[in-house]
C-alpha cells in the first residue's frame, strides 16, 4: 500500500485525542474524520484540525472514505459500532476491554478474521519495553520453567464516595475494577502464558463504589497443555491512594530464579549467572532506559505510539498483530470466570 492510510476515530475523549495525535504523526497515515457526540469537540476539531466531523459513527462511515477506524468508545456501544465497521470492511483498532462479554468478542474475532481485516485491541502493556523484555527472558528459559506468578495493578482511581454518577459506577458501561483495571493485569498473564484454564477463591470487594467492585483478588490455574501445573494470583485495587498513577506489577518464579517487573524497571534474581545476557548470580537491576525502544513521536509513553504504529504496519505490510480480538476475548472469558466464581462464593456464604 503506497497511499497514506485514511483513518477515522470514533469517540474523541482522552484516548481518542491521544490516538489522533499519534496517528497523524505517522508518515503514511492520517486521521480524516472524527465522530463524537460532543458539539464542542467536533466544532473545535473541524475548525482547527480541518477534519471531517460527525455526531456518530454512522455519519462517519457514510461520509468518509476510510481504510480503518480507531474505536475509543465505552464497550457497551462497541457491538453496534463493530457490526457497521465489519459491514464496511474496515480494519479496526479498539480500546480495551473491547466488549463486555466473550460471546460478542468471539463473534467479532471470527468475523474480522474471516473478512481478512486487521483487528487489534489496545492492551498497551504488550508494547511496554520492560514487559516485552521480561517475556523474552521467560521464553528463553532464563529462570527455568515458570511455576508461580503474581499479576497486580494499583491506582488511586476511586478514593472517595462517588455515588452512582459516571461511567465507572456500573458494569453496563464498562465500569468496575475488573473491566477498567484488572483487564490489564489479566492481559499480562495471557501475554506471558496464554489464558488460564480456571480461577478459584475469587473475592470482589467494595471500598467506595456502590454497584461495582473496587478490589479484585483471585487465583488462576493452568491444568492442561504446556503450562500444566502453573498457577498464580491476581490482585487489583483501584482505591489505593498511595499510587499516583496506575501501576502494573508482575512477578514470575521459576526453579532457576525470579523476575519482578513493572512499567519502569525489572529485578532479576538468578540461581546461576547468565553470560549471554550479562546477568550475575543473585540480584540484577534493569531499568527502562537500558532497554527502551525508540519511537518518532512520544505521548503518554513509548508503548502508546508503538501499538498504533504496529496497527498501521499490520494494514500496510501484513505485520502480525500483537493483541487481536481473539486475545481480548480470552481475557473476557477470564473476567466472566471471576464474576461467576465470586457470585458462587457469595451464594455459598449465604446458604
Amino acid at each position: 500500500m503506497t497511499s497514506p492510510l485514511r483513518l477515522g476515530i470514533i469517540g474523541a475523549g482522552r484516548m481518542g485525542i491521544t490516538h489522533y495525535s499519534i496517528a497523524n504523526a505517522h508518515d503514511h497515515a492520517a486521521i480524516t474524520g472524527v465522530a463524537d457526540p460532543s458539539k464542542l469537540v467536533t466544532t473545535m476539531l473541524g475548525k482547527y484540525a480541518k477534519v471531517g466531523t460527525y455526531k456518530d459513527y454512522k455519519g462517519l462511515l457514510k461520509g468518509e472514505e476510510l481504510d480503518g477506524v480507531l474505536v475509543c468508545t465505552p464497550p457497551a456501544f462497541n457491538p453496534d459500532i463493530l457490526d457497521a465497521v465489519l459491514e464496511a470492511k474496515l480494519h479496526a483498532f479498539v480500546e480495551k476491554p473491547f466488549m463486555l462479554n466473550s460471546a460478542d468478542g468471539d463473534r467479532f474475532a471470527k468475523g474480522f478474521d474471516a473478512a481478512g481485516l486487521v483487528n487489534q485491541v489496545g492492551y498497551v502493556n504488550r508494547w511496554n519495553d520492560m514487559f516485552t523484555k521480561a517475556k523474552t527472558f521467560v521464553d528463553e528459559g532464563l529462570i527455568g520453567e515458570p511455576l508461580r506468578f503474581r499479576s497486580e495493578m494499583f491506582s488511586g482511581t476511586i478514593i472517595r464516595d462517588v455515588g452512582e454518577a459516571g461511567w465507572r459506577s456500573t458494569h453496563a458501561n464498562g465500569g468496575g475494577a475488573i473491566y477498567e483495571m484488572a483487564s490489564h493485569a489479566i492481559d499480562l498473564i495471557g501475554y506471558f502464558f496464554g489464558a488460564p484454564d480456571r480461577v478459584g477463591g475469587t473475592s470482589l470487594s467494595k471500598v467506595y463504589s456502590k454497584q461495582v467492585e473496587d478490589i479484585v483478588s483471585s487465583s488462576l490455574f493452568y491444568d492442561n497443555g504446556p503450562r500444566g501445573g502453573l498457577a498464580g494470583t491476581l490482585y487489583v485495587n483501584w482505591s489505593d491512594a498511595s499510587y499516583r498513577k496506575p501501576t502494573n506489577k508482575f512477578e514470575i518464579f521459576g526453579k532457576g530464579g525470579k523476575i519482578q517487573v513493572d512499567q519502569h524497571g525489572m529485578k532479576v534474581f538468578l540461581a546461576e549467572a547468565n553470560e549471554a545476557h550479562d546477568l550475575k548470580q543473585g540480584w540484577n537491576q534493569i531499568y527502562i532506559t537500558d532497554v527502551f525502544s525508540s519511537v518518532p513521536f512520544y505521548v503518554r509513553g513509548i508503548e502508546y505510539t508503538a501499538q498504533l504504529f504496529d496497527f498501521i504496519a499490520s494494514i500496510r505490510e501484513g505485520k502480525p498483530v500483537r493483541c487481536t480480538f481473539a486475545d481480548a476475548t480470552a481475557n473476557l472469558r477470564v473476567m466472566e470466570q471471576l464474576f461467576a466464581d465470586d457470585a458462587a462464593r457469595v451464594a455459598g456464604d449465604a446458604a
